[in-house]
């Protein structure tokens, strides 16, 4: 698989086993759990145990390289964005200031700004791994089922899953689109200069989206004449059934999302604060 891709890898793994509710179920619990504190004690346990999660699913870091090196831009983008636009965002919500370094204007560096940034990055820490692996570790066809399991309407998830399918198809259209380019004379790699590269991207757009809305045409007229959306329930070819292992996880899943969320509220207070002193 292309590092540019960002699908379903077929492995033999204990992640890959499970099922793909149970999968669905856990990332909602995480991403909720991500989402509502900011304990760092919380948050540095969830960003540890999704690397390990990582590891056990034996997917490469190479295999979802340039998606991995994306997010930390972006995530760069926004740690440095915060600070330009809320430099003391950190005292107002601790309410205590350490000055580290006393800059321009209203550009100063304090302790809690710093601590207020770092939970930032844990939060994109905690999420990430779980967000990745739930893309390739899960088979389309059965998160498709996955989420019809847990209500949603079949032609949205089957919807979601043809989303998924195209991920490495645009992907490879991109890449042959690009290679044709080349082959006669239009310079894509990086011996060029970074101007001349992106207007080459932007002439792979128009054929991709015509290559694109041709899948799209074509698919749509095939599920047309299978009368697909005719009846309101449908089964499933790549459900999954329950396994112990899934009961398992689910179970700790849910203990865990307790603690977490008890831990990071229970003070009444959704941010861990170092600073305050009784």
């Amino acid at each position: 698989m292309s590092r540019f891709m960002l699908a379903y890898i077929d492995r033999n793994s204990p992640v890959h086993a499970l099922s793909g509710t149970t999968k669905l179920v856990v990332f909602l619990l995480w991403s909720i759990l991500t989402m509502a504190g900011y304990d760092t004690r919380v948050m540095l346990i969830m960003s540890i145990l999704g690397v390990i999660l990582f590891v056990i699913s034996g997917t490469k870091l190479r295999e979802v390289s340039f998606i991995f090196k994306m997010l930390v831009f972006f995530m760069m983008i926004n740690l440095i964005t915060i600070y330009i636009f809320a430099p003391e965002q950190g005292v107002l919500v601790y309410g205590t200031r350490h000055l580290i370094l006393a800059g321009s204007g209203r550009f100063t560096l304090t302790a809690e700004q710093i601590f207020y940034e770092l939970n930032i990055l844990l939060k994109y820490c905690m999420i990430i791994p779980a967000a990745i692996l739930l893309m390739v570790t899960t088979n389309p066809s059965e998160f498709a089922a996955s989420l019809n399991r847990i209500g949603v309407n079949y032609s949205v998830a089957y919807a979601v899953s043809l989303a998924l399918r195209y991920i490495p198809d645009v992907q490879r259209d991109y890449e042959n689109i690009s290679q044709a380019q080349q082959a006669r004379g239009v310079e894509l790699s990086r011996k060029a200069s970074l101007p001349k590269r992106l207007r080459g991207a932007a002439a792979i757009l128009l054929p991709l989206v015509f290559s694109s809305l041709e899948r799209i045409d074509v698919i749509s007229r095939a599920m047309e004449l299978r009368s697909f959306g005719k009846h309101k329930r449908r089964t499933w070819y790549a459900a999954r059934p329950f396994t112990k292992a899934d009961i398992a996880v689910l179970v700790a899943a849910v203990l865990l999302f307790a603690l977490g969320m008890w831990v990071t509220f229970h003070d009444g207070d959704r941010f861990y604060n170092p600073f305050y002193t009784p």
